[in-house]
């Protein structure tokens, strides 16, 4: 009777062992699918370095615990529809750089919010439970025992699995919205707006466009006691940026660039016995190199 015994204990064992290895698979999946929406919901950074922006809240979110992920997505991805939507996160985002910022939030009527923060809460209190607790809280060592815990872990992957698959969904739609907004992200339309600053309507953001930008670099290469003819740096732009011409932006020529742009100031120079059209940031005083 005693082996008899054993054998079944041993299999009841094995079978909580089984039992709790489905729930922390699931955990598992749980974890990472958050991770990810963690990571992907919102993205801000400058556009010529927003690849490197995106690395560094994936690693980031990968370091995180459960309890810190979904009180990150409280408040940022889920949100009740009563609160104002939560603002981008632009910090230390520099003046005159072309600045990317987007960020993706599922609105709740606010019952629902309330319902699904406590769901979010029950699985990072389930899952301490399951990977601290649970051997203290079940003896093991019997068959009445085992046979509580084989309840209680069914139980508890029913839960999981539930908000696992409604989690997915998020992550689902989340997914289609990302790919919407790759698909802009490689438009043309995009490239106009965001890298030269100009929009649909034809209206020129001059403090954020590619051709100011190109202007300040050639005036790094080409400025003598602090200003750089506009002629000069326009041949400057050719060689290097072909596609950045005036007539793109709605002008004649690169000394209506000058004028047109508001952190630019253009003036006439006496330069080897000729009038010269220069040009250099407003209320830049340093000379150059």
């Amino acid at each position: 009777m005693t082996m008899l015994d054993d054998e079944d204990l041993h299999t009841l064992q094995h079978e909580v062992q089984r039992l709790l290895g489905r729930c922390m698979l699931r955990l598992q999946q749980y974890e990472r699918l958050i991770k990810a929406m963690v990571a992907h919901h919102k993205v801000s950074g400058p556009f010529h370095d927003l690849e490197r922006a995106k690395a560094t809240q994936i690693d980031e979110a990968a370091r995180k615990t459960l309890g810190t992920l979904v009180g990150d997505l409280l408040g940022s991805y889920v949100v009740a529809d009563e609160i104002n939507p939560p603002e981008v996160t632009t910090t230390n985002s520099p003046e005159n750089v072309n600045w990317f910022a987007m960020q993706m939030s599922l609105g709740l009527p606010d019952a629902e919010f309330v319902r699904v923060e406590s769901d979010l809460r029950e699985m990072v209190l389930l899952r301490n439970n399951l990977v601290h607790h649970f051997i203290s809280q079940h003896d093991l060592w019997s068959p009445d025992g085992c046979r509580a815990a084989q309840d209680a872990l069914i139980i508890a992957y029913d839960r999981i699995d539930h908000h696992f698959g409604q989690l997915r969904e998020w992550a689902e739609d989340m997914d289609k919205i990302r790919h919407t907004m790759s698909e802009f992200l490689q438009s043309k339309e995009f490239e106009e707006l965001f890298v030269n600053g100009i929009s649909p309507d034809g209206k020129v953001n001059w403090d954020a466009s590619g051709i100011v930008s190109a202007l300040r670099e050639a005036f790094d290469a080409l400025a003598v006691d602090g200003w750089a003819p506009a002629a000069a740096a326009g041949k400057w732009i050719a060689k290097r940026y072909p596609e950045q011409l005036p007539s793109k932006y709605g002008c004649r020529s690169w000394r209506q660039v000058v004028h047109n742009a508001p952190i630019l100031e253009l003036r006439y120079l006496e330069m080897d016995g000729q009038r010269t059209a220069c040009y250099r940031d407003k209320g830049s005083t340093a000379t150059s190199r």
